[in-house]
């Protein structure tokens, strides 16, 4: 699918966000779905941290990826993807560290976990094998952790809400 104008450009925020969604459609990056869903507050923080780093991944990745291709050095494609990710990764890690104590303290664990998240691997790969040019590359790293972000989110908000729908259904039972 190519950006060409402003219907298409619509057409494919909508492809990515809810279409191939990674959690509802393709399954991946189900570990931090999971594990930081419980709470809204925390749930949004990774949703944007994961929204930073796949930008910034689709960005830097496509630049690696033309010197590869250029060099003859596809295969080494993968490598070099995990590479760039995870010095984005350690960036995100040590700018939440200084900056926002509470939220990465919060979201533990599951923060370097962005570097193993198959969603972020995956949508590089997408860009390089569907041949998106930057703007294409950028809008689906972005529009795909929005996706991602917009799961996270729902289920937060479902996980917080269940036990007192809970309580609220045993209240209105007759005795």
């Amino acid at each position: 699918m190519r950006i060409v104008d402003f219907s298409s450009f619509l057409l494919f925020m909508v492809y990515c966000v809810f279409v191939n969604n990674f959690i509802f459609s393709r399954f991946l990056g189900c570990c931090p779905f999971l594990g930081v869903s419980s709470k809204v507050q925390t749930a949004t923080g990774m949703g944007l941290a994961v929204t930073f780093v796949m930008a910034l991944a689709s960005f830097f990745t496509y630049f690696v990826n033309m010197m590869l291709v250029g060099l003859g050095l596809g295969y080494l494609q993968t490598i070099a993807f995990i590479l760039v990710i995870a010095a984005l990764v350690q960036f995100v890690e040590m700018f939440m560290k200084k900056s926002m104590p509470a939220l990465y303290s919060a979201l533990g664990v599951y923060l370097p976990l962005i570097t193993t998240n198959c969603a972020v691997l995956a949508v590089t790969v997408m860009n390089a094998d569907n041949s998106y040019n930057l703007f294409e590359s950028v809008c689906n790293g972005v529009f795909g952790a929005l996706g991602f972000m917009l799961a996270i989110v729902l289920m937060a908000g479902v996980r917080w809400r269940a036990p007192t729908s809970r309580r609220a259904s045993r209240a209105s039972r007759p005795a």
